[in-house]
């Protein structure tokens, strides 16, 4: 079927005619396993289509002085000669993650050892001469750096958010950031046992980014893997007697395990880790990636009563709800531990999604609706607060319907907008609404060039159903920390005045915009209806003994500021600036070949 819109014509098979609404398009494959012949193809650890393409352009890549793609390139894609575009064609194996379930028989995806030649990208370190695969698993921890997380743990950083490491910036902006061995050194505990909840885990990598010292030490993983990608996944852990695994229910269609969580259990105490990044070398190498990072939590003394160490957020209870939605035997154990902790030092509230349909008072639980109680409750209304723009960023994107009154400018806005008894009403419509969203050229210039857009999901298919969104799309510029050229995976969202100077509320989360991660309403508003687990944090000033109701913005001196609690660290630019005529959001699944990547590479994704 032909179709036409803004980005020219293209033809899909009647099968993507019918995509999920709720699809979060970041579905992983469930092809069947690789047998020995193919054991070096691709990446090693089930991940989506959109992630399977990059791996293959940085094993294989296409040189833009290379202009004869006829050998490269499928015959069911056609590349655009333009960027403004006459169109292209689609074959029936670039579909949404759910058409892949209906016809995976069809696919087979034979991919390359991924092993990417010698490149150097915008402002790589000029010693940084390994292979990008090595480089990524070479994170060694100097002297000095060893003394700079000691100093940002017991530093004054009161809202306990960083940033991950990038490789390729200026080190400066590295400064009090963290990348996953810094988390798991021993600097942070003397560890006894683990458990990571996540996406997409390369089990081998993960191993060896715990110390030596730790590295055999019970280590349960949380995964929403099913059939064979399960078994990839515990093939994966055959060689490591310490680890065990914890399988989430989905028992909703196109659901995901999205969850990004650490809880670490030391001699010392407790900490719990709340971040965006999966757990691949990919996410913590050259992405804008956000941590939320507790306090040591110390044990309570024996015979505590079962109320004891809860924090003014409630943010023990909250995760131990959380914990047990799982309804996990294995993780029975963790919330015990955490029932024999003080987490009464926590200044955040905890925001989870969690799969099910919601009735009463249960609606008000998980997602968007959980996040409108809370605004409701501790939020301090502001005056003229209809003018006070919202802003969401986000690495993915899922249907939203033929136009916003279906669920962003209604139900989700309706939740955003909330505070505690509005001084005035007003129409919610009237809120602007920012989306930060990269567009083409953010992914072409950015440290992996176009690979980098396999983190960033987005189909063909789901955004020609909603070219009304775009209007609402913003820029990815990160100067204010250096991230310019880091492509986010990192999600948040929060409330600024007009001049985009304070914020009410900040949260970062592993929730992409979409209804699977935050939850639609059903049967006329009296049932909620979430597919995902999903969690991440709140900062409302309230709980850091900010009583003018708002946070003001951290401008580009932050480090002069760390010590407060009323500057709020926002990882990027402010305020957000809207694509031009010519900026398009980044879609994956279709070809870009006008123009090099900081590679010299185009984009063919089939």
């Amino acid at each position: 079927m032909l179709q036409e819109g803004a980005y020219g014509k293209w033809t899909l098979s009647s099968s993507d005619e019918s995509a999920e609404e709720n699809s979060d398009s970041e579905k992983p494959c469930t092809s069947s396993l690789p047998d020995v012949s193919e054991s070096t193809s691709g990446p090693q650890y089930p991940c989506s289509e959109a992630r399977k393409a990059a791996h293959k352009r940085k094993a294989s890549p296409l040189k833009f002085t290379d202009k004869s793609l006829s050998t490269e390139t499928p015959p069911a894609v056609k590349p655009r000669p333009s960027q403004e575009g006459s169109g292209w064609c689609l074959s029936s194996s670039d579909e949404e993650p759910e058409d892949q379930q209906k016809h995976a028989h069809k696919e087979t995806v034979k991919e390359e050892k991924y092993d990417a030649p010698e490149e150097h990208p915008l402002n790589l370190c000029k010693d940084d001469k390994l292979s990008e695969n090595v480089k990524k698993e070479e994170y060694n921890v100097t002297a000095s750096e060893a003394q700079d997380t000691w100093d940002l743990l017991n530093g004054g950083n009161p809202f306990r958010f960083f940033l991950t490491k990038v490789s390729g910036i200026e080190q400066s902006y590295n400064s009090g950031a963290l990348h996953i061995k810094d988390i798991l050194s021993p600097l942070f505990g003397t560890l006894i046992s683990s458990a990571q909840f996540n996406y997409c885990i390369d089990v081998g990598w993960l191993v060896r980014q715990y110390p030596q010292e730790f590295r055999k030490k019970p280590l349960l993983i949380v995964h929403g893997e099913k059939r064979e990608s399960k078994a990839e996944l515990i093939a994966q852990a055959r060689p490591y007697e310490n680890i065990s695994f914890c399988q989430a229910k989905l028992d909703i269609a196109f659901g995901t395990h999205h969850t990004k969580m650490m809880l670490l259990l030391y001699e010392e105490g407790l900490r719990v880790v709340i971040h965006t990044s999966n757990l691949i070398a990919e996410d913590w190498h050259q992405k804008t990636q956000g941590i939320w990072l507790s306090p040591l939590y110390p044990r309570l003394p024996k015979g505590a009563s079962s109320s004891a160490g809860e924090s003014a957020t409630n943010f023990k209870s909250d995760l131990i709800n959380y914990l047990s939605a799982y309804n996990s035997p294995s993780l029975k154990e963790w919330i015990d531990l955490i029932q024999e902790h003080d987490l009464s030092e926590t200044r955040v509230y905890l925001l989870g999604s969690t799969p099910g349909r919601y009735q009463g008072s249960d609606k008000e639980k998980w997602g968007h609706l959980r996040l409108r109680k809370l605004l409701k409750e501790h939020a301090l209304s502001i005056p003229a607060q209809e003018s006070w723009p919202l802003v969401g960023q986000f690495s993915s994107i899922g249907s939203m319907g033929a136009d916003g009154s279906k669920w962003l400018c209604s139900e989700f806005q309706e939740s955003l907008v909330a505070a505690s008894s509005s001084v005035t009403p007003f129409r919610k419509c009237d809120v602007p609404i920012h989306l930060v969203y990269p567009t083409v050229n953010n992914v072409r210039l950015s440290l992996e060039g176009y690979p980098a857009g396999g983190s960033l999901p987005y189909s063909i298919q789901t955004a020609q159903k909603q070219l009304w969104l775009h209007s609402y799309f913003h820029k990815w510029s990160a100067e204010v920390t250096g991230r310019t050229h880091a492509i986010p995976h990192i999600k948040t969202y929060m409330r600024l005045s007009p001049d985009f100077q304070k914020i009410t509320w900040f949260l970062v989360t592993s929730a992409n915009l979409s209804k699977a991660a935050w939850g639609a309403l059903e049967k006329n508003g009296s049932q909620l209806m979430i597919r995902s687990y999903e969690l991440g944090v709140l900062f409302l000033p309230s709980a850091f003994g900010v009583d003018k109701g708002y946070f003001h913005v951290g401008g580009k001196k932050l480090p002069e500021m760390k010590d407060s609690a009323t500057y709020f660290p926002v990882p990027y630019d402010l305020p957000p600036e809207q694509y031009g005529s010519k900026d398009q959001p980044w879609i994956w699944n279709i070809p870009y070949t006008d123009a090099p990547d900081t590679h010299g590479n185009m984009w063919v994704p089939s």
